[in-house]
């Protein structure tokens, strides 16, 4: 299994890529290295990307350590609890994801929401 690493500011965070979206992985690691600003919703991070990957097995449920591509952004997007369209305690996306990774470790919701709008990641 992959692992990665996404740094936002002085914050790492490790993930694995999963089996679920395997086209989508293999299109996000031929992407790499990846720069850009952070956007927030709620307990999401996101940012948007300049390549797109079609839908490949997309849901709009997911747990709160996966991380998945949006193809209407296009954004990649890091889910660790409620967002604004969450109807129950696990994140519910806007429109369909491709999951692709999950995050690596325990889930660290307070470092993840010191996260503000316009950092670098």
């Amino acid at each position: 299994m992959t692992k990665i690493c996404i740094k936002i500011r002085n914050l790492e965070l490790f993930a694995k890529l999963t089996k679920e979206c395997p086209e989508t992985a293999k299109k996000f690691l031929e992407q790499l290295p990846i720069s850009g600003l952070a956007q927030r919703w709620g307990e999401e991070i996101y940012f948007q990307v300049s390549f797109d990957i079609a839908l490949e097995s997309g849901r709009v449920e997911c747990e709160p350590d996966k991380i998945g591509f949006w193809p209407d952004g296009p954004a990649i997007a890091i889910f660790f609890g409620k967002i604004p369209v969450s109807t129950g305690s696990r994140p519910k996306t806007f429109s369909p994801c491709n999951f692709f990774a999950r995050l690596s470790g325990s889930l660290n919701k307070e470092a993840l929401n010191v996260v503000k709008d316009g950092e670098k990641y």
